[in-house]
């Protein structure tokens, strides 16, 4: 792995950037790739960011300060907050192979990168790239701050999960000194809702069912409620978190359905419990509070799975 001191090296001594996000592009992949694309750009560096799916209007923000610069050919590709090169989407194809640096928090990354810096202790991608910032030596300001601050907090559902650290209040804290407005930014992040998102929980929490006496909890999303809703794909944030705030339960598991009929399933747990050990049982992985894998086979085969596989995890941990 490298240094944070090779990352500017390399950063310094390379031109003509492409900053890859994951596909499902959330605040930390979103705010991450849009702070380094903003600071590399004050440095007089031709850089713009490639995101594998449609940005959604509440993120058009992060965009603020950046040079639309289109008119290259990129010589150095870096993937930020993408664990895999599977998680970049249609970008994969292109890129996959040629990814020239990865820069990423998460301990399950796969090293597809030609050198990577993962740091599996930071609560979001964007407290490196916070770091990478100040060493190129390159002043923060208002776009920067916004980017950094959205990033963190989305990261740590506002600061609610066990993943926040004293460091992310910090530079939160510092980011708002820099002029970022992290009450507007809370409220569209966390209360803002349209009723398509409403309509879409009711649904989601309608289907929830209970196993493991009760400590865990499986909710779902199909094709068929995504397309009853209205709802957009990229106002399917934040659903994850739902199976997991109901009191007792120890792991919370939501199974979106994907266009082959596959299920993307977000884990999300409480109590200690390991979310990354439970999805590498599918092939996945993540943080240990939360995780992600893919499970294959119809809505009541891929749920039975999860659910078997639930209560074996939480029996194992619980006994030990």
């Amino acid at each position: 792995m490298m240094s944070l001191t090779e990352i500017i090296e390399n950063l310094k001594s390379h031109d003509d950037f492409y900053i890859l996000t994951h596909q499902y592009p959330d605040g930390d992949t979103l705010g991450s790739a849009f702070a380094l694309c903003r600071a590399l750009q004050l440095q007089g560096k031709r850089a713009r960011v490639l995101c594998p799916d449609v940005i959604a209007p509440k993120y058009e923000y992060l965009k603020r300060g950046i040079k639309p610069q289109t008119d290259f050919e990129p010589k150095y590709i870096i993937s930020v907050d993408v664990a895999d090169a599977n998680l970049l989407g249609r970008l994969k194809e292109t890129y996959g192979g040629i990814v020239d640096m990865c820069i990423d928090h998460h301990s399950s990354n796969t090293g597809y990168a030609k050198c990577s810096y993962v740091d599996g202790t930071k609560a979001a991608a964007a407290e490196i790239i916070y770091e990478v910032i100040k060493l190129l030596g390159v002043d923060f300001d208002v776009d920067i701050a916004s980017c950094i601050y959205t990033a963190i907090s989305t990261d740590t559902g506002c600061f609610r999960y066990t993943n926040a650290t004293p460091q992310s209040y910090r530079i939160a804290a510092e980011m708002m000194e820099y002029g970022c407005d992290a009450a507007q930014i809370n409220r569209v992040m966390f209360e803002t809702k349209s009723r398509a998102k409403l309509e879409i929980e009711r649904q989601v929490m309608d289907s929830i069912e209970y196993y493991a006496d009760n400590r865990c909890a499986i909710v779902y999303v199909t094709l068929d409620m995504v397309k009853k809703s209205g709802i957009n794909d990229d106002e399917l944030d934040g659903i994850a978190s739902l199976p997991r705030n109901v009191e007792g339960v120890l792991i919370g598991i939501t199974m979106r359905q994907k266009d082959d009929g596959s299920f993307k399933v977000s884990v999300r747990t409480n109590d200690g419990l390991d979310a990354s050990e439970f999805c590498k049982q599918f092939g996945g992985g993540g943080h240990t509070a939360a995780a992600g894998c893919t499970v294959c086979g119809s809505l009541e085969e891929a749920k039975s799975s999860l659910a078997h596989a639930a209560e074996s995890f939480i029996a194992g941990v619980t006994n030990a």
